[in-house]
């Protein structure tokens, strides 16, 4: 369920991405706001795709097969490729650094596509990209 966009969301996304801002404020009321401790593992190679997040501050390592494969950090969404593609995940996500992101799980992932065709296309786009460099 959607509830009001908490306009601190909205100035964080605005300075990380370059989502429209009709995107931004529905990333902002769909998405939870968390904090990561550095170390913390978000999400494990080979499981289902359950959720997504968006990086607002901090670093990520991804690791494929126990090594690290790329670096992320602001900006980032982590989770796309095995949620648009209906996949186990491709890789784990630990956190380099304390983080500041939003969580989406993967119902609210859906709706925003279905709902929103820049966010659907900017998903698409970023897992193929991210497919393509491996």
């Amino acid at each position: 369920m959607a509830s009001k966009p908490d306009p601190a969301i909205i100035e964080a996304l605005k300075a990380v991405t370059d989502f429209d801002d009709e995107t931004v404020r529905a990333l902002a009321a769909h998405g939870t706001f968390i904090n990561v401790p550095a170390r913390w593992s978000l999400m494990w190679e080979q499981t289902p795709a359950d959720k997504a997040y968006i990086i607002l501050e901090g670093e990520v390592v991804i690791r494929r097969n126990n090594a690290d494969v790329a670096e992320l950090g602001p900006g980032s969404v982590l989770g796309e490729i095995a949620l648009v593609n209906h996949k186990l995940r491709s890789a784990s996500v630990f956190a380099l650094t304390p983080l500041k992101a939003l969580h989406f799980t993967d119902t609210v992932i859906a709706d925003l596509v279905r709902e929103n065709q820049a966010f659907g296309d900017a998903l698409r786009t970023a897992a193929e990209q991210r497919l393509a460099s491996d």
